[in-house]
């Protein structure tokens, strides 16, 4: 495990080799706009989630006639990544399937992640390569926490177009068929604790494709997802930060079958098939 520093004349970030995850993104004036992790809360950073988003039911699937056990979200951020490639302002990092991953996920992969500096943006950029002899199936996804010091009803969320912002309700970590609005007249979202009561918003068709952190009518982050599908926006009731998560995929429904092939939000890959996609974090 070591830590990956990148840089330019206006931002700096840090990587963690342990599960590729983004530990710190910093201005000039050295504030980190990423949590910290404090376990008190939560003690992650930024997890990537693969090859799952959220949780399977009973934790469980079934491929070939076989069950396999596969956690929530998946394995890829508790997995050591090799570094493949470095300059200044890029990195890429590196995982292939092995005798741990086939245990739990009997698919051949390697998965790449290249967080690059472009001015004030970082962009995390995936790639899937389905290294297997016939199709495989995955999700992935972001779950970068950003610190909100103060008090946490200073901020809220401007969405990039006024819309109803209906969300997925969960029950017991599995999406189920209720759904919400969230009460507005705008593009603006008041944050309150609140709001993550029954847990993370799930947006399955969200037309926004850009998030922006406002405090006290200052904008302070955008985040750029115009190539996911899906969102969640996270937090613990209490804590300090804030998740905004592009996801291809979610949590299973609570009407699964167990066939990973037909889950809902799944990606099926043809063989040595290659998957890209990417978002970007803008500090303003």
């Amino acid at each position: 495990m070591s830590i990956i520093s990148l840089s330019n004349d206006v931002i700096s970030a840090q990587i963690n080799t342990l599960g590729a995850e983004l530990c710190s993104l910093k201005n000039t004036e050295n504030k980190d706009f990423i949590w910290e992790g404090d376990p008190a809360y939560w003690g992650k950073h930024s997890p990537v989630l693969f090859p799952i988003v959220g949780t399977l039911k009973n934790n469980t699937y079934t491929h070939n006639n076989k069950e396999y056990i596969l956690t929530r979200h998946g394995f890829a951020r508790d997995m050591e990544f090799e570094l493949v490639d470095q300059t200044a302002n890029t990195a890429t990092f590196s995982i292939q399937s092995n005798s741990t991953t086939l245990a739990s996920y009997p698919f051949q992969f390697e998965l790449q992640i290249q967080y690059t500096l472009f001015h004030s943006t970082l962009e995390i950029a995936y790639k899937v390569i389905n290294k297997d002899n016939s199709a495989i199936p995955f999700s992935i996804g972001a779950h970068p926490a950003f610190a909100l010091s103060g008090n946490f009803e200073n901020y809220s969320l401007e969405f990039e177009k006024v819309e109803p912002l209906e969300y997925t309700l969960l029950e017991n970590d599995l999406v189920s068929t209720q759904t919400e609005t969230i009460a507005t007249n705008s593009n603006f979202v008041p944050l309150t604790h609140k709001l993550f009561e029954r847990d993370a918003l799930i947006f399955k068709k969200l037309q926004s494709k850009l998030l922006t952190i406002v405090e006290k009518e200052i904008p302070r982050l955008k985040v750029h997802f115009e190539d996911f599908p899906n969102l969640g926006i996270w937090t613990k009731v209490g804590a300090p930060f804030l998740c905004i998560e592009p996801w291809f995929g979610y949590s299973d429904t609570t009407e699964t079958n167990g066939n990973l092939f037909e889950k809902e939000g799944i990606i099926v890959l043809k063989s040595t098939d290659t998957f890209q996609t990417k978002f970007c974090i803008e500090i303003l």
